[in-house]
């Protein structure tokens, strides 16, 4: 294959216009860097072409050798890989019963640790507003390529749980407040979780607004050291999707 060498190559300028989110919510497409998140996306599915220093690639999709040149004026790490992949996003309207709902997050690596996390529990969807974009090259260099293994919805979150309500999804907000301790909800002391079911979880500062925990059918938080008031939401995250995870795979 020909080299692409040129940084104003017509498909070098319309591959860099994918570092704009609003570019990349057009085309419905966004860039995934390094070995790794190319491989995820292309035994995904989600891979649309591929652009390499290399002069072989092993990918199921056509594939662009380029200069380093090329992949620096790309890449949006500080050192570039040798592999950028040009990938779909991915969105479904039908959903299954695990749903994590996430608003106001604004730290990419929270976001990718969240999606993660959803990934490895189980969790089917993930929604997200108002916070970092889901596609930043930040929040998906975090997932670790597990973007490519869960549907991502972006639209008003109080419209969306407006929806998964009238679809009889059980609501679970987290609230450090006045929601009941996880421990009692996860050995049906208190409530009953459902399977079929949608957690929300707020701004790593804040937390939920009363807007969305007045939407909710069950409020929770999870029991810590009186020394501790607070978690890293990803962190949060990960240990209340593990608990609903059991519950699901026990009951």
């Amino acid at each position: 294959m020909a080299v692409i060498n040129s940084l104003n190559n017509f498909r070098v300028l319309q591959w860099h216009k994918l570092k704009d989110k609003a570019h990349r919510n057009k085309q419905r497409l966004f860039m995934a860097e390094g070995y790794h998140l190319v491989s995820a996306a292309d035994k995904a599915g989600f891979l649309k072409e591929v652009i390499t220093t290399e002069s072989d690639t092993e990918f199921n999709a056509p594939s662009y050798q380029a200069t380093f040149e090329v992949m620096e004026k790309l890449s949006s790490l500080a050192t570039p890989t040798k592999y950028i992949g040009i990938c779909f996003q991915k969105e479904a309207d039908n959903y299954k019963d695990s749903i994590l709902i996430a608003d106001q997050i604004h730290h990419p690596g929270n976001l990718g640790t969240i999606i993660r996390n959803a990934a490895a529990f189980n969790v089917d969807t993930v929604a997200v507003d108002n916070g970092v974009d889901v596609y930043n090259a930040k929040t998906i260099q975090s997932t670790q390529g597990t973007i490519f293994n869960v549907n991502i919805v972006q639209r008003p979150l109080k419209t969306f749980i407006e929806s998964l309500k009238r679809q009889e999804y059980q609501i679970i907000g987290t609230d450090v407040k006045e929601g009941i301790s996880i421990e009692s909800a996860k050995i049906g002391k208190i409530c009953k979780i459902s399977k079929k079911r949608a957690v929300l979880i707020g701004n790593e500062a804040f937390g939920l607004g009363d807007e969305l925990l007045d939407m909710c059918d069950i409020k929770i938080k999870i029991d810590m050291n009186e020394k501790c008031d607070s978690l890293n939401v990803g962190v949060a995250a990960g240990i209340i999707l593990f608990y609903f995870n059991y519950i699901s795979r026990h009951d």
